[in-house]
């Protein structure tokens, strides 16, 4: 992998090419890397298994100190992979209150929000192997 970010690259069982594909992708790239695994009752409607957090979507954090807990997504940082929900936050020794932020993978979209039509539409998307299992029935 010599050039900085290639879309014909697969994978490889190389960390550092991984992290290499992850830090150098474009921003529309890494939109999509950052998913969420969505609950249990929105995966039988939507036939997904996760999808693209946004900010509004209502999530549940999976991992570490706030485990359990459920708030609206507020910050969405793409270029850094990282998502801030809203009422979970940490007091510095001043007393000010800073967001703490969560990688995708440690939350579960627990209601999205669906505002745009664009999403939406992609939502109801299906996969071509699908389509072709409800042609053939």
């Amino acid at each position: 992998m010599k050039r900085k970010f290639s879309t014909a690259w697969k994978s490889s069982s190389q960390t550092r090419k991984q992290r290499k594909y992850i830090a150098n992708a474009p921003l529309h790239t890494k939109r999509k890397m950052m998913s969420a695994n969505l609950s249990k009752d929105l995966r039988k409607k939507y036939e997904k298994r996760s999808f693209p957090v946004r900010s509004g979507d209502e999530v549940k954090i999976r991992v570490g100190k706030f485990k359990g807990k459920t708030g609206k997504i507020s910050v969405v940082d793409v270029s850094r992979r990282r998502v801030a929900v809203e009422g979970i936050q940490i007091k510095k020794k001043d007393g000010t209150k800073i967001n703490i932020f969560f990688n995708c993978s440690n939350l579960q979209i627990q209601k999205l929000n669906l505002d745009d039509r664009k999403r939406l539409k992609a939502l109801n998307r299906k996969a071509p192997e699908k389509k072709e299992k409800e042609r053939k029935k």
